[in-house]
């Protein structure tokens, strides 16, 4: 579910960071730039694990800014196919089931993924799994076991603004679709909620 990523990049440390110690200026600034970022094609990360390589600082002209150069190690979300989790149902939907963890919301279960005797009731937004002739409701904040079985990435690029609407003095909300999002499944022994087994 986890592992570890190595990322150089060049961290600038400002006049107000002088007064920390370097290695913890150091750490606050990459925290800052990568924890609860998407790296595309890379995963989730979560934070700095250590510092590999530092480069001596050398102070920018006029900014005062010290640029370093560090080579470092993350920690990264990013679970393998097949991967069995636990999460919590955040909502249901007639196209599936979306699942959070504490740290992570884009996991969505698809209504075809879900055990085969399974429906959606419209009416209590609810999906129930009929099981001989026995109602299985997947309820909102249940926490249930899920299969990862492919992942989606978006890229993030920004779009330009719509020349169209540029004459007209209009401004176009872009949809923005999620950077890395999770597929997963429940239609196995042991999977969906935790208590019906």
């Amino acid at each position: 579910m986890f592992i570890l990523t190595t990322i150089s990049d060049l961290v600038q440390i400002s006049p107000e960071d002088f007064r920390k110690p370097s290695v913890e200026a150091l750490e606050d600034n990459i925290n800052a730039k990568y924890a609860n970022k998407v790296i595309h094609k890379v995963g989730l990360c979560i934070c700095l694990y250590d510092m590999l390589k530092v480069s001596e600082g050398l102070i920018g002209h006029g900014t005062g800014l010290v640029n370093v150069n560090v080579e470092f190690r993350v920690i990264v979300f990013r679970p393998f196919k097949g991967e069995i989790i636990l999460g919590k149902i955040s909502s249901s939907s007639e196209q599936g089931i979306k699942i959070r963890l504490d740290f992570f919301n884009d996991i969505f279960i698809p209504g075809d993924l879900l055990f085969p005797e399974s429906r959606f009731d419209p009416i209590e937004q609810v999906w129930i799994w009929d099981s001989e002739g026995t109602q299985y409701y997947f309820d909102k904040n249940e926490p249930v076991y899920f299969r990862v079985e492919s992942e989606e990435w978006n890229d993030q690029s920004p779009s330009g603004p719509n020349v169209s609407d540029l004459g007209a003095g209009t401004v176009t909300v872009m949809d923005r679709t999620v950077p890395y999002c999770i597929q997963g499944s429940m239609a196995q022994s042991g999977l969906g909620v935790c208590s019906w087994w």
